[in-house]
């Protein structure tokens, strides 16, 4: 049984002290870990913050990006081992603003989460398509093109464990959602072609979010679908009452 996991990525919002606001705000209202997995992703300026506010309670951690290397003349950059060190637990790699506005690859994508496994971090892989491929009938062999390049040389127990979200980039911020038959049809999708690369056990056990526009509204509605497994939600999770209605949406 796959447990359910809800992330929010704040992008680049709140600075430190707002951080441990949020965090005081809901940490003794987050469900049971083995019930839901409550996220919050955070920029790397707030990381100390969220980790120290968060400590004791069933808040998970995760960094919004991270480098493939461990240390070195990457200047701007952030170390996953020095993640690991801190205590993060997951870091989100392929995010389609990542791919966007720096022009991350594939490739990048593929040495980012072999990094956070050498550090013992859980990878949230992103991939997504553009209203064009939508339109034009390629989301379908996009997305799976995506996950294939970005899973390469992994293992299958390091595949079982790690993460990904599917975020329709035409969804992102604009308050536009994929129907949940739209965002279930990708999120099968995904997990076919996790089972052609290694096998049906290593298939059921990823865990697949979807995301783009995810709120209170509709949580209920998408996680209710057979292959959606978390939400990887923006905006909505800047705000305590809301980040607490997607994280209980079972109640």
């Amino acid at each position: 049984m796959r447990t359910p996991i809800i992330a929010g990525n704040w992008k680049m919002n709140q600075n430190p002290e707002e951080t441990t606001a949020f965090v005081n705000a809901v940490k003794d209202q987050l469900p049971a870990s083995d019930k839901v997995e409550a996220v919050i992703a955070a920029p790397a300026v707030d990381l100390s913050a969220l980790l120290a506010s968060a400590k004791g309670s069933n808040l998970k951690t995760a960094a919004e990006n991270a480098y493939f290397e461990d240390n070195g003349a990457f200047t701007g950059e952030t170390s996953p081992k020095v993640l690991k060190e801190m205590g993060i637990d997951y870091t989100i790699v392929g995010h389609s603003e990542r791919r966007q506005y720096f022009h991350e690859t594939d490739e990048d994508v593929n040495k980012k989460a072999k990094a956070l496994f050498n550090n013992g971090i859980t990878p949230i892989i992103c991939c997504g398509e553009t209203l064009e491929q939508r339109e034009a009938g390629e989301t379908n062999n996009w997305v799976s093109g995506q996950v294939k390049a970005a899973l390469a040389g992994l293992s299958a127990d390091q595949v079982s464990s790690l993460v990904i979200a599917y975020e329709p980039i035409w969804a992102i911020g604009t308050g536009k959602t994929a129907s949940s038959d739209q965002a279930q049809e990708v999120c099968q999708v995904i997990r076919e072609t996790v089972k052609d690369l290694y096998n049906e056990q290593t298939a059921e056990n990823v865990r697949i979010q979807y995301g783009g526009s995810v709120k209170p509204a509709n949580v209920k509605e998408l996680m209710a679908k057979p292959d959606i497994d978390g939400g990887l939600v923006g905006g909505a999770s800047l705000d305590p009452e809301s980040f607490l209605a997607l994280v209980n949406y079972q109640d």
